[in-house]
């Protein structure tokens, strides 16, 4: 990418803040309204008052969601560069920095898309499909959530109420248990409909779920990450993206604590494949062997859980590369070619 010009947007539910600035200095900043006729009348200020070759120019903001979709369609769709970065990503490579508000976190995502240019991808819209999946995963994963609370408050309320004031703490939540209950369920159902109405997010379906103990759900969640596995090409990468790698804390010669699993990993497919490990090793099979050896060898239960993720993530990845279901026995390698 040969620009001059470094644009970071810090992006919220109805503006988003910016700052321009190049090599040396910051050109303009200020904040726009996170619409799309806002967003069209700012680009055409930057050009006639400003003078900005928009084509000069890489637009930076961290992932926000939904919140980042109304600016990153319309500067794609204008054929600009736009890039979109983990908030970790920024935080990080830019040390400790002092304060916090909209317009500072802006000049910073502008300072780190200066300095780490190379390492920036340019992004580019997922497939319509994928996209629906997506919204699909994250319905649903609210809606996990809202039963956990509601389960565990009724729950955890039972120690402390008694029996008759229980019963209608119970009572009165019951509905929205079974309501949500019943919306996973159907959310579940849509999932898999369009999963099964594409051909291309069939037939991976078809080679993740050949896997044994990863569901329809699981493999989902997986495809949106992966992008259809466009986006990461080595199960090790995308097993450290999920937190499932563990990392040593080392400083010359000297170990500083345990090894220990990324706390920036995207927590809600994580606890997917916890799930699918917990699975794995409840049944007759070798996951299972694994298992109640290594723990019988005195190794900490939830390492050896996460180790068995990690040989799931090993296995879908294997059989997405060579196109074939698993077998007992497959051989595979860490990288797709």
């Amino acid at each position: 990418m040969e620009t001059k010009l470094f644009m970071g947007c810090d992006i919220a539910q109805d503006t988003f803040a910016f700052c321009l600035r190049d090599q040396s200095k910051v050109v303009c900043q200020g904040e726009v309204s996170n619409s799309k006729k806002a967003i069209q009348a700012w680009l055409k200020e930057l050009k006639q008052i400003y003078h900005v070759d928009l084509s000069s120019v890489i637009f930076c903001l961290e992932h926000t969601g939904i919140y980042g979709m109304i600016l990153m369609r319309t500067l794609y769709t204008r054929s600009l560069i736009v890039c979109v970065e983990g908030a970790s990503n920024i935080k990080l490579s830019l040390g400790l920095q002092r304060g916090k508000n909209d317009r500072v976190d802006a000049r910073r995502i502008a300072e780190y898309a200066m300095r780490y240019t190379d390492r920036l991808k340019q992004w580019k819209p997922k497939r319509e499909v994928l996209e629906r999946l997506q919204l699909l995963n994250g319905m649903r994963s609210r809606l996990v959530k809202a039963l956990k609370v509601l389960n565990s408050h009724t729950k955890e309320a039972g120690r402390f109420l008694g029996k008759n004031e229980y019963m209608l703490l119970k009572k009165g939540t019951q509905d929205s248990i079974n309501a949500i209950e019943s919306n996973i369920k159907k959310a579940d159902k849509s999932i898999e409909a369009l999963i099964k109405s594409d051909e291309n997010l069939k037939r991976l379906s078809d080679l993740v779920t050949s896997v044994a103990s990863i569901g329809m759900v699981t493999c989902a969640a997986i495809l949106v990450k992966t992008n259809e596995f466009q986006d990461f090409r080595e199960a090790k990468k995308f097993a450290c993206t999920s937190g499932l790698a563990p990392f040593e804390h080392t400083s010359g010669k000297s170990v500083r604590g345990k090894t220990r699993v990324s706390h920036r990993a995207h927590k809600d497919l994580k606890t997917l494949l916890h799930m699918c490990a917990l699975g794995a090793i409840s049944r007759k099979g070798e996951l299972q062997d694994f298992y109640q050896r290594k723990v019988g060898q005195g190794k900490n239960k939830m390492s050896v859980i996460n180790a068995v993720r990690n040989k799931l993530i090993h296995r879908v990845f294997a059989v997405v590369r060579d196109g074939v279901m698993y077998q007992k026995n497959y051989q595979y390698n860490l990288v797709m070619s």
